[in-house]
């Protein structure tokens, strides 16, 4: 017995191209002797495909997909294809009385076969947690009487879960006890750093809980903020990872069963923390851009280090030759900045340009000085600059079509060390949920890789001295990012406790962080939520980033 978990890079509401990768992978796993194929979770329509599943067009469109895709593959003689899918019960209501919003809708996957779908399986878990909101949409498979399906294929029986199902004991039970020898699990599981760990570890748990070796079909690619990293793998009946498919890539793993039902394949390597959280990024653009049909990225490049990695990771994702970056020195531009700018877009071999901001910096300070007249200059001069550079990376945007990525980390994001309209101004924040200290190891982690580099030599991309001088925004004389902000490693640390696992401000304390620097950061944390609001979508890495999951109100008097 051959099953293919056939991981693949859908696109929401591409439902026509979507099921057609889908035949085109099931054709070749059949070719190659597979009798079942395992898709991912909702890899019919896209995950997650949010509000287009409360148009009653979009479902319909889903189910006629659904139909056709079981049609295209009619010819595939004896070919079990499980898919993912939206499901409907009932008839379309009356679109006049909206009667048609409270019809049930189900995360579903059916097996196709011989033209037909043969049964439909739906989702009984549905996670309502970080940035996951299935509640919204689906009705649960057991509130609604949907029992567990279990289909044959060579006297092998197959039993249907969906991603959330498989970390409860319920529904693996039930499936067991239907008759299941094996337990095909369908995926879209949103990456963040030690996701596949821990993800491959629960499985594990289950598949020895049941005594049934567990199959575990997972999405690639990036949708909006969230990345899926694919890793599918199998696991026996004692719990053991006997075949995992390559991480952040398409892949199809080929699964053999001996006469015993024990599975066996290609095992690839799970990669380290820092290759994980790259390729995530990679993704990330290179699907957010090119699912958008824009043609190319451009990078106000500063000569510091966030403006470096987000330009190491657009050339990486779409190619030097869809990347232009702009270097715009005002009257604190430091003349290294300007070198090491220079230097990097030499090494990368991206299209460099400089654009002083100084003559339009005294224009505005000219037309607003009747209105600050004995009034000392403070972060509104700051600012202007930040908002000359932003208008005009978004004036280049607009006159080319190509998207401007802006350059924020979380550290920035959280405190408020960013401007409205100025260095947040752009259509995608790259780094919007890599900390400071990560931004450092990941650009060491991308130096020490054989980087192939414009003249052809071999080396580092990103120069070493925008690595060891101290970070700074370069908005008056001398300006350091640490004469307002605590060390990013005490800043990280306190961010990490508060904002990602929820501990009170006295913990925070009580950890070992001076008084002081946890009320500050936390204070900023706070003050700034109204301008993370107006801030570009960005990549998704950890566990909890400032975006899906996290929904603080902007106007609340809560402190702890």
């Amino acid at each position: 017995m051959k099953v293919v978990l056939a991981q693949f890079n859908a696109t929401v509401g591409d439902l026509a191209g979507n099921a057609r990768r889908l035949a085109q992978v099931a054709r070749q796993a059949h070719a190659d002797g597979a009798r079942v194929v395992l898709a991912p979770e909702l890899a019919l329509c896209g995950y997650p495909p949010e509000d287009l599943l409360l148009r009653p067009a979009f479902m319909q469109a889903c189910r006629e997909a659904l139909q056709g895709l079981a049609a295209d593959l009619s010819d595939c003689e004896g070919l079990h294809v499980i898919v993912g899918h939206p499901h409907q019960l009932g008839e379309r209501g009356d679109v006049r009385s909206k009667s048609h919003l409270v019809q049930k809708r189900l995360n579903a996957a059916s097996v196709l076969s011989g033209g037909h779908v043969l049964a439909t399986y739906c989702k009984r878990e549905l996670p309502n947690y970080q940035v996951f909101d299935e509640r919204r949409y689906f009705a649960s498979g057991r509130d609604e009487g949907q029992g567990p399906v279990v289909f044959a294929v060579d006297g092998v029986r197959f039993g249907v879960l969906i991603c959330e199902d498989a970390w409860f004991d319920e529904p693996a039970r039930l499936a067991r006890d239907a008759g299941a020898q094996v337990l095909c699990v369908l995926n879209a599981s949103p990456f963040h750093i030690d996701k596949a760990d821990e993800r491959e570890q629960r499985m594990a748990e289950r598949a020895r809980q049941t005594g049934l070796p567990l199959l575990y079909a997972h999405l690639v690619g990036g949708q909006d903020e969230v990345v899926f990293d694919g890793a599918s793998f199998a696991v026996d009946a004692q719990g053991r990872i006997v075949a995992r498919a390559a991480s952040f890539a398409e892949d199809s793993l080929l699964v053999s069963f001996d006469a015993d039902r024990v599975p066996g394949g290609r095992l690839e390597p799970v990669p380290p923390i820092e290759e994980q959280a790259w390729a995530a990024l990679v993704t990330g653009v290179r699907d957010y851009v090119g699912k958008n049909g824009f043609p190319g990225a451009i990078i106000g490049l500063s000569g510091g280090v966030d403006s470096a990695l987000v330009l190491a990771l657009a050339v990486d994702a779409l190619g030097a030759e869809r990347v232009r970056t702009v270097m715009m020195p005002s009257p604190y531009t430091a003349e290294i900045s300007w070198l090491d700018a220079r230097a990097m877009a030499a090494r990368l071999g991206v299209r460099y340009e400089e654009l002083a901001i100084a003559p339009m910096f005294d224009a505005f300070r000219q037309t607003l000085a009747p209105q600050f007249a004995g009034l000392a200059e403070d972060a509104t001069e700051e600012n202007l600059q930040a908002r000359i550079r932003g208008t005009l990376l978004m004036a280049l945007s607009n006159k080319t079509g190509w998207i401007v990525l802006t350059t924020g980390n979380k550290s920035e994001m959280a405190t408020g060390y960013c401007t409205l309209y100025g260095d947040m101004a752009g259509g995608f924040a790259v780094i919007k949920d890599v900390v400071k200290t990560l931004v450092y190891r990941l650009c060491d982690w991308k130096n020490r890789q054989p980087n192939r580099r414009a003249d052809g030599s071999v080396g580092p991309v990103i120069p070493e001295r925008i690595l060891t001088r101290a970070p700074s925004a370069e908005l008056r004389p001398d300006q350091t990012d640490q004469d307002s902000l605590p060390p990013y490693d005490v800043l990280d640390g306190i961010l990490s406790m508060y904002m990602e696992n929820d501990h009170a401000i006295e913990d925070i304390i009580a950890a070992g962080y001076e008084r002081a620097d946890v009320e500050k950061v936390t204070r900023l944390i706070k003050l700034n939520e109204y301008k993370r609001r107006q801030s570009p979508v960005g990549i998704r890495i950890t566990h909890r980033a400032f975006g899906r999951d996290w929904r603080y109100p902007i106007t609340s008097k809560f402190r702890a």
